[in-house]
Formats: structure tokens, sequence, C-alpha cells
């Protein structure tokens, strides 16, 4: 693209974002720079949002109809109720997956707002054309291997899609509202679902088919929740300790990563007696767990840490490998 069209983007762009712009007919060279840097991020964020949606459209589709369809075998969730319709009425899915979601798709509009309302619509309307237009072969008529790598693909799909800023099931959008709604649990409600759904395949289905199918949604709520959080789980370790230089210099030269120290005070004694101390918070691997134990040991063996485990993390040092063994 032309720079001078590229100017005029990001000068309307400002405009638009700006009210009290709105009649700004140039802005500084700064302005322009910082719109141009903003626009990167986003055009970045869509691009990789775009492309995670599609490959969980893609994959999803694949566990549906290369192994669950023919062998009429369902998951949880949204998902596992227009399966569930599906064999019993002979309505083709991919209209079902539309109409089920609709009134999800709404409540998360309502929830979580324009932009995920706007990307799960697109998802999903691409979940629905990749069933009707696609063909999958049928892979395999194991019962087993069906339901285990079914629920394999459909969970990669629906976490892709996740990652990507949309759902295609919309279980988890239901449990969020309902959980604010009655203080609950949004783990305990998404069971309840799930009890109910496989009760009703049970009945109608035979009991054979529900097992297979609770097999189906382990499978898939595994790899749902190890494509979201990530292939390493991470543990957020916060430390008090009166040694916390050598705390400081360990963590940086002998395990690689990054710290954070906050000034604070410790409490002890049946007086209350306070002292001055300074709290180290990183982030690390759960397989450096171990390591981090023995180092602190080493150091202080009484000192107080608290481990508590972190869904995500991004930038700093934490991808780096430790710096010693």
């Amino acid at each position: 693209m032309h720079p001078y069209f590229l100017v005029i983007i990001i000068q309307t762009l400002l405009r638009k974002r700006h009210k009290s712009n709105a009649k700004k007919e140039n802005f500084s060279n700064y302005e322009i720079a910082k719109g141009y840097k903003e626009l990167l991020i986003v055009s970045k964020g869509l691009l990789k949002d775009v492309t995670l949606i599609t490959l969980g459209i893609f994959s999803a589709a694949f566990g549906l109809k290369g192994f669950l369809l023919t062998n009429h075998f369902i998951d949880g969730g949204v998902t596992g109720i227009s399966l569930l319709v599906s064999a019993l009425t002979g309505w083709p899915l991919y209209i079902l997956i539309i109409c089920i979601n609709i009134p999800f798709v709404i409540l998360g509009y309502r929830i979580m707002g324009k932009q995920f309302a706007i990307k799960t619509v697109l998802a999903i309307t691409g979940l629905s054309v990749c069933l009707a237009t696609v063909n999958f072969v049928d892979v395999t008529k194991d019962s087993l291997l069906v339901a285990i790598f079914g629920g394999f693909f459909l969970g990669a799909g629906i976490g892709l899609s996740v990652r990507g800023g949309a759902v295609i099931d919309g279980t988890e959008v239901l449990a969020i509202y309902l959980s604010r709604k009655f203080s609950t649990s949004i783990g305990t409600i998404i069971i309840a679902i799930n009890i109910m759904i496989f009760s009703v395949a049970a009945y109608f289905l035979g009991i054979e088919i529900a097992l297979y199918s609770m097999i189906t949604y382990m499978a898939a709520s595994k790899t749902l929740d190890f494509i979201v959080e990530g292939i390493e789980e991470y543990m957020g370790v916060t430390i008090v300790s009166f040694h916390s230089e050598e705390m400081r210099e360990m963590i940086i030269t002998k395990m690689g990563r990054g710290v954070t120290v906050y000034d604070g005070k410790r409490g002890y004694g049946k007086r209350g007696e306070t002292k001055d101390v300074e709290i180290i918070y990183t982030v690390i691997t759960r397989l450096e767990l171990n390591k981090l134990k023995i180092e602190i040991e080493k150091i202080e063996p009484n000192a107080f840490y608290v481990l508590n485990t972190v869904k995500d993390a991004k930038g700093g040092v934490i991808k780096k490998r430790p710096l010693a063994e």
C-alpha cells in the first residue's frame, strides 16, 4: 500500500477514535506513528484470531463428520445437544448448530460484548458451512477410537476458537450467566448440564452409546484445557524471606527467570511484631518447581512461599530455559 493512502487511513481512524479531533485536518508525525503502531498491533491480532478460528472450525468439523456423526456419538454442551437432536430426528447437524446456538450468542452479546458476539457468529456460521460443504472420510469404525479421537479433534477445534476470541459451543456462556445469577461455580453448572444431556442420551440412544459419548466428552474437555491453557502450566511463586537479595539473584542466575520485588511487612509472634521485608514474585513452569524448592531451601530452609496456578503468561523471560543446572 502507498504510504500516502496509509496515512489517510490512520488519520481517519484517529478521527473516529477521538471525536474531539473530528474536524482536525492533520495530525503530528508522532500521532501518525503511534496510530500506525496501533494499527499494526490490531491487524496482527485480527489475523491471528482469524487463523485460530479457521483452524478450529476445520478441526471441529473433522471430529464431528470424520468420527462422531456416523456412529451417533455425542459430546457435552450445545454441540452435544445438536448431535443428540440430529441423531433422534435426522435433521442436518449444520442447521441445528446454528439454531441451538442463537440464544447463547445473544446471551454472549449481553455478557461478553459486541466483538465477542460477532466473532462467535462468524465462527458458528463457518462451522455450519464447513459441515454442509466439506466431505470428510470415515477414519475408523472402532468405537473406542471414534470416542477418543472424535473428542480430541472436537476439543481442539473449540479450544482454538476460544484462543481466537470466539466460541463454537455456547455452554460456557450459559454457565457464566447462571453462575453470576445463582452464585454457583461455572464447573458445577457445566457438570449439571452434561449430566442431563448424557441421561437423555442413555434413554434414547442406549447405555453403551452414552458411555462412549462420556469418553468423547472427557477427551474433548481435556484437549480443550490443553489448548486454552497452553502446553506448559505455569506456577506463580510468592516468596517472603529476609534473604530476599539472595533469593532474587538465585531466581535470575540459576533459574533463568525474571522477578518482581515488592516492599512489605512481615508479621509474626504473639504480639504481632512486624519487620520490613522484600516480597519476591516470579513465574516458573511446573517442571521447574522442584528445583526452585531445593534452591530456596539452600538459602533459607524456613522461608515462607505461596504457589498458585497461572493459566497463561507472556513476555518477560518466562520462555527462556534455565541458565544453570
